[in-house]
C-alpha cells in the first residue's frame, strides 16, 4: 500500500506496481485504506509538512498501528527549517525531543536513531 500527494509519482508507481494499492492523497488527509498496517515508512515525508500537521500524522499512523506495529520516518535531529531542494517549500524539523514526545503521547516509543552515509536521520518507533 502507498499514499502520495502526486500525481505524477502515483502514476510512476502504479506503471511499475499496477497490483499494489496506491492513494494519491495527502497522508494526512488519506484514510490508510481503512485498515491496520504492522509498519508504516515515511521516507522524506513529515519534514515536508506543518508542525502541526506533523504531529497529527504522527496520531493518525499510530491509530493505524497494532500493538508492536513500527513506524520509520525521516527527519533531521535538530530543530530547523530550509527550502528543499525538490519542492523549494519550507521544510520544518521539529527536533529529536519533539519527535520523541510527540511519538509518546499517541502511545508509541522511540526505540532507535541512525544516521546514514548521507546524512538522513532515520527515527524508529514501536506502538505500544
Amino acid at each position: 500500500y502507498g499514499v502520495d500527494a502526486s500525481p505524477s509519482m502515483t502514476a510512476a508507481f502504479r506503471a511499475n506496481f499496477p497490483s499494489v494499492s496506491i492513494e494519491c492523497a495527502a497522508a494526512e488527509d488519506s484514510d490508510f485504506f481503512s485498515r491496520t498496517f504492522d509498519g508504516v515508512v515515511a521516507w522524506g515525508l513529515f519534514f515536508l509538512l506543518g508542525a502541526e500537521v506533523q504531529r497529527k500524522l504522527i496520531g493518525k499512523i499510530a491509530a493505524a498501528l497494532p500493538a508492536g506495529g513500527r513506524l520509520l520516518f525521516t527527519a533531521p535531529r535538530l530543530i530547523c527549517s530550509w527550502a528543499d531542494a525538490m519542492t523549494g517549500r519550507t521544510s520544518v524539523s521539529l527536533g529529536y525531543e519533539a519527535y520523541r514526545n510527540t511519538l509518546e503521547a499517541e502511545g508509541m516509543s522511540l526505540t532507535g536513531t541512525l544516521v546514514d552515509e548521507g546524512e538522513n536521520y532515520y527515527y524508529s518507533a514501536q506502538r505500544i
